[in-house]
């Protein structure tokens, strides 16, 4: 399908990075952002403005929330920033690219949560203190799947496409290691992504997935729907990942870190 094309995210992708009309601030949700250069610009995609709705992050409305917040891929830092706000008392929002890590820090400060907020370069959960937990582990996924063979020309392309679902894969398996007892794993999807072949991943890594709710957002001329998918071990008993901490590691402490 033409909507799921790689190659029109990855022109997508090079148009928002090198417009010379790209903004450094703009406007979401009744909110001032900060955009620096070479990061995930929401100016130019819907899907940000979805997450806000799909996670009920809107300002004047949005729903309180408490405990601790854990954003992978937090691009320019709307979602981490914006979890602050809505009063979670610890925020950690970590990407892959270092200017999304200074963007996010400087839209925490902009937004006077600085002191709740914390901005890491990190590959997904690699370079997260292995006592943390959080109450909430969230990625808004690069959904669109490009051939495994797939390399990036640039760092802003990996907030576009992941090559053969490296990423997903690896976030299925992962992330319940890092929640609180009673903690959730949230991924944010669309139909610009191959969701048959993300239940096949889930399956073979003993995930369950649950949409939770459902936006359309239109992109141009093409209607997209964007879902929050809850992502539970198939058994309430299993060792995520089989990756706990062994002997004389620190023990999870719900809000450690």
């Amino acid at each position: 399908m033409q909507i799921r094309s790689h190659l029109r995210s990855l022109e997508r992708s090079r148009t928002a990075r090198t417009d010379p009309d790209r903004p450094r601030r703009f406007t979401m949700r009744g909110r001032e952002w900060d955009l620096l250069p070479d990061v995930f610009a929401p100016p130019y995609s819907a899907s940000t403005d979805a997450a806000m709705e799909l996670l009920g992050f809107m300002a004047g409305t949005q729903a309180p929330r408490q405990g601790s917040f854990l954003e992978i891929g937090c691009g320019t830092g709307i979602i981490a920033v914006s979890a602050a706000l809505a009063g979670c008392e610890r925020v950690l929002a970590t990407d892959i690219n270092p200017r999304a890590v200074d963007n996010a820090a400087l839209n925490a400060l902009r937004h006077g949560v600085a002191d709740r907020v914390r901005a890491l370069h990190s590959d997904l959960f690699d370079a997260i203190g292995a006592d943390q937990r959080f109450d909430t582990v969230y990625w808004h996924s690069n959904f669109v799947l490009a051939p495994a063979d797939h390399r990036y020309e640039s760092v802003h392309d990996r907030a576009y496409v992941d090559p053969g679902y490296a990423a997903h894969r690896r976030y299925l398996r992962e992330a319940p290691r890092w929640t609180t007892p009673g903690g959730s794993v949230l991924l944010h999807f669309s139909d610009r992504g191959d969701l048959d072949r993300l239940h096949e991943l889930a399956d073979a890594s003993g995930r369950r997935l649950e949409v939770l709710r459902r936006t359309r957002m239109r992109e141009g001329t093409e209607l997209v729907e964007h879902m929050l998918i809850k992502v539970s071990p198939v058994r309430a008993d299993a060792d995520p990942d089989g990756a706990r901490p062994g002997p004389g590691a620190a023990r999870p402490v719900r809000g450690s870190g």
